[in-house]
């Protein structure tokens, strides 16, 4: 097994809060166990285009409490090529960079582990406000953008109750329906609807009706992008009931923000036991937390599992509602 002496860190995918402390804890505990750590932005694009820098303490002062990514993403459609990975293989070995730390998303991991192939050892670190990786009890910027949701529904409860509407919330949850699960347990939504159990009219329309009638001023339905058409169900729903009804498309106001105190702590957790796993000599590793606790798995049996909403948090949404 070679040895390590410089790694790289990028961050890919859609940026989440709390991915620049995971950034400051891969370079901080890299320098302190010797490594050379080279920053590489515009994720899997700036790697096939050598936009690759050294990085040192100073570096990541002053960005713990900052939203976004310093090193910057984009998406690369010519990563997913045969060209592209030997591209980004062969850049790795002109900056000497012997193991790569990638902080994304499922869709980040797989690129990941493809480059692998060309024999660059790979770490991933989960960051993505959908808390969707399968391995992984919990991603960095879930809470935050939690926390962001939770906000947002406070006020729309103010003025919803004012003019006894019915809101209808739009989360981000293309195809998971996490943010919109926990925000509306959090937030007491009558309604919340989910890729994985679909959209059912009439049973809101039923709920609705039901809590007018039992003296309910506001009605909440949380719903994820996944299933989408917001705008189209609260003219349904108001054409239905004679309720006046409003949605929201929360949108990406949900990515940006100071990370919360939770993420900062968990990313620096998942960030140093990156660094840990290659001082190991491990390679081609997924950082994950269960149970409480930062470990690390193979990355194909990270990337064989697979996750499903929690059914008891489901059912006692609907409890809680009544």
């Amino acid at each position: 097994m070679p040895e390590v002496r410089t790694i790289g860190v990028l961050t890919s995918g859609g940026d989440a809060p709390g991915m620049n402390a995971a950034i400051r804890a891969v370079v901080r505990t890299g320098i302190y166990y010797g490594f050379r750590v080279m920053g590489i932005r515009r994720g899997y694009n700036g790697l096939i285009e050598g936009d690759i820098f050294e990085m040192n303490l100073r570096s990541v002062s002053d960005i713990i409490q900052r939203g976004g990514t310093i090193l910057l993403t984009a998406r690369s459609p010519e990563f997913m090529t045969e060209n592209g990975l030997k591209k980004a293989a062969s850049m790795c070995k002109i900056f000497k960079i012997d193991a790569l730390v990638v902080i994304g998303g499922d869709g980040s991991f797989r690129g990941a582990r493809d480059l692998s192939k060309y024999g660059i050892n790979v770490v991933g670190i989960p960051g993505t406000i959908d808390n969707d990786i399968a391995c992984t009890d919990y991603t960095i910027g879930f809470d935050t953008a939690l926390n962001t949701v939770q906000d947002a529904i406070n006020k729309i409860r103010d003025t919803a109750t004012s003019h006894e509407r019915v809101s209808i919330l739009e989360v981000m949850g293309r195809h998971a329906g996490y943010i919109a699960l926990y925000s509306g347990i959090a937030g007491g939504a009558e309604s919340i609807v989910i890729p994985e159990k679909g959209l059912d009219k009439e049973e809101i329309i039923r709920r609705i009706i039901d809590g007018k009638n039992k003296g309910k001023l506001h009605n909440l339905i949380i719903l994820a992008e996944g299933i989408g058409g917001a705008t189209e169900l609260a003219k349904e729903i108001e054409e239905a009931t004679g309720i006046e009804t409003r949605a929201t498309i929360l949108g990406y106001i949900q990515r940006g923000g100071s990370p919360t105190a939770y993420d900062r702590v968990v990313a620096s957790l998942m960030g140093a036991k990156a660094v840990e796993v290659i001082k190991e000599g491990k390679q081609n590793r997924i950082i994950a937390m269960k149970d409480g606790k930062i470990v690390d798995y193979d990355i194909d049996e990270a990337l064989s599992m697979q996750k499903s909403i929690d059914e008891y948090m489901y059912n006692l949404a609907t409890i809680l509602s009544l």
